[in-house]
């Protein structure tokens, strides 16, 4: 019960792999069949991502993975804000609005680390001082003394409030970056309540020579588990991660306008693939994709060649998304009720304590953060005591973070000794309610031998 920290392979994204892998081996630079062959599986799958978040397959750039897709939009923003305003920097007066200004950027207090640590650095850079922003209603800091806001969620709904993000704003700000769910909690976050009011700031700033704020979001908790349509969002960038949703570990980018409506800056540079924005796919992954080829094992791609595979394994994986996403969100809507009914039956409704659960506040049909009272009873030593059991604590890219308590739960105001006990557990398109049984009763199990009762 750790889907959230990723999926297995659907049966059929295998198959679209392994047939690229035997059928579509050529370059898709190349004009014979096995060139256009790959070529077209490419354009497929552009396709089906594109339909799948209600896009334009123009608009999406393959690429490694999340981590790459997020520090590609912080990158892009930032060069490009210093590229438009560097000049009129030396030639404004000392009082315009972004004399000597540096890129200001907002996000908030509980995004994933390939968020969090590329602003981070910006700082360490030197780039500007780092202040986070706790009181609504304290006076605004100058933007040219900042580069990034770190605005804490609400200990109320666990969601960034739109009023926070706006009062936030510098005449700097060139992005805001919100999760559309946060990977602990299930959260949703009011993405498109905060579009809507950045485009009417949008227009003001436009008249008097700000910059446009772009709105980026993170959706990689969210792709197969709800609706996402970047239409309803209202969002300038959105990201893509295959391996949340049953498909390969490769990602993808998508740009409102590429180039045209939106900027977009490569980090690398290479064969020209992706139009020149993301040239190259295989070279991240570490080595080479080798595949059978008769008796032989070659290798399929060069390492300035897109990565056929894997990208015909996402296409798949989002067409699947397109087709059955409502059967996938009742399904596991109705096992994770399931699991906390059994939860609060067996431990308790007092002893049990729903770390996820805000009242009004939508989350992931799948996302069960909860711990269990007791000083005994560290989500960690729980884990460790389960015999059947397969979860997490919390992020799993937070894994080796000892009896740390999550930084997001305590940012949502889940008290210190609760949030230490937290398990997180995330249901998937194959669990059952039978699952739920042996679990519960292994949580059990493992509670009884820590706590001395068995």
């Amino acid at each position: 019960m750790d889907y959230n920290a990723t999926t297995p392979l659907e049966p059929e994204v295998i198959q679209a792999m392994t047939e690229a892998m035997r059928e579509a081996w050529g370059n898709p630079s190349s004009p014979y069949p096995a060139g256009r062959k790959a070529k077209d599986i490419i354009d497929t799958a552009r396709e089906n991502i594109a339909k799948m978040i209600g896009g334009k397959p123009q608009d999406i750039i393959f690429t490694s993975g999340g981590t790459e897709s997020n520090n590609l939009v912080i990158h892009s923003v930032v060069k490009h804000f210093h590229l438009t305003h560097a000049s009129e920097g030396t030639r404004a007066e000392p009082s315009g609005p972004l004399a000597g200004a540096v890129p200001h950027l907002i996000t908030c207090t509980v995004e994933h680390d390939s968020i969090r640590l590329p602003l981070e650095h910006l700082l360490e850079e030197q780039v500007a001082v780092a202040k986070t922003w706790k009181q609504p209603k304290c006076p605004l800091i100058d933007g040219r003394k900042q580069a990034v806001t770190f605005v804490p969620v609400s200990k109320v709904n666990g969601q960034v409030e739109v009023e926070d993000i706006l009062a936030a704003v510098r005449p700097a700000t060139c992005l805001v970056t919100i999760m559309l769910a946060n990977n602990e909690t299930g959260v949703i976050m009011p993405i498109s309540e905060i579009s809507q009011r950045i485009k009417a700031l949008n227009q003001k700033r436009a008249a008097s020579g700000l910059p446009v704020i772009l709105l980026h979001t993170d959706a990689a908790q969210a792709l197969g588990k709800q609706r996402v349509d970047v239409e309803d969002l209202g969002v300038d960038l959105l990201t893509i991660v295959g391996h949340k949703f049953y498909g390969p570990r490769i990602g993808a980018l998508y740009i409102r306008g590429l180039g045209e409506l939106t900027p977009l800056y490569p980090m690398l540079f290479g064969g020209g693939q992706e139009r020149n924005f993301r040239p190259g796919q295989d070279s991240v992954l570490g080595h080479p994709l080798l595949a059978l080829h008769g008796n032989r094992i070659e290798s399929l791609v060069s390492y300035r060649t897109e990565n056929t595979p894997m990208i015909a394994g996402l296409g798949k994986a989002a067409e699947l998304v397109t087709k059955n996403c409502e059967a996938y969100e009742a399904h596991m809507r109705d096992v994770r009720d399931y699991l906390e009914e059994r939860l609060e039956a067996e431990f308790d409704k007092q002893r049990i304590h729903l770390n996820s659960r805000f009242p009004g506040t939508e989350r992931l049909p799948n996302t069960c953060n909860f711990s269990i009272r007791g000083p005994q009873l560290q989500g960690r030593l729980v884990l460790a005591q389960c015999r059947t059991l397969l979860a997490s604590v919390g992020a799993a890219c937070h894994s080796d973070h000892a009896d740390r308590p999550s930084p997001v739960l305590l940012s949502c105001g889940i008290p210190f000794d609760v949030a230490r006990n937290a398990l997180r557990l995330s249901v998937g398109r194959s669990t059952t309610r039978a699952d739920v049984d042996v679990v519960v009763r292994d949580l059990k199990q493992a509670v009884a031998r820590l706590e001395g009762q068995a």
